[in-house]
């Protein structure tokens, strides 16, 4: 009887590692976003699936002085928000030719009020993310590096 506990009870772990494995490839879940200059945390952005389309949000901005900053350089429905709780990534979607890509959607740059083309991907076991933004296409942009905070 104890083998057939033994077994039942890998199977379990093996399972709950599996899950746990899916989960963490997806880029749903809370990011700290990194300065490419400083290399310091800028903000935490929260993404989220909403019907099997990502949305992210600005949850918080660790910059103190940046707290009520509204983004006065956006020419869409976002112009004069606060960029804190603002949308900055929207409409991405699981690739059909590639399993570990998000996209088809957009990010906006709040510094700037850019909005560009987006494609997320998990990367080192879902402990990174690479967003990379674009025009046109996705040679012609650059790519951040993301981590998860939770």
């Amino acid at each position: 009887m104890k083998p057939l506990i033994a077994t039942a009870m890998a199977l379990g772990l093996s399972m709950s590692v599996n899950v746990a494995l899916a989960q963490n490839s997806s880029p749903v879940g809370v990011w700290k976003t990194i300065d490419d200059e400083t290399r310091q945390e800028r903000s935490t952005v929260r993404i989220s699936d909403v019907g099997g389309v990502l949305v992210g949000k600005i949850e918080k901005i660790n910059d103190p002085a940046k707290q009520t900053a509204v983004c006065e350089e956006c020419s869409d429905d976002r112009k004069g928000q606060p960029i804190l709780g603002m949308t900055i990534i929207r409409n991405v979607k699981k690739s059909s030719g590639d399993t570990e890509l998000w996209d088809g959607g957009d990010i906006l740059d709040p510094a700037n009020g850019k909005v560009y083309k987006v494609r997320l991907r998990p990367v080192e076991g879902g402990r990174k993310l690479e967003v990379r933004g674009f025009i046109g296409m996705p040679l012609l942009g650059r790519t951040q590096t993301w981590v998860r905070a939770e």
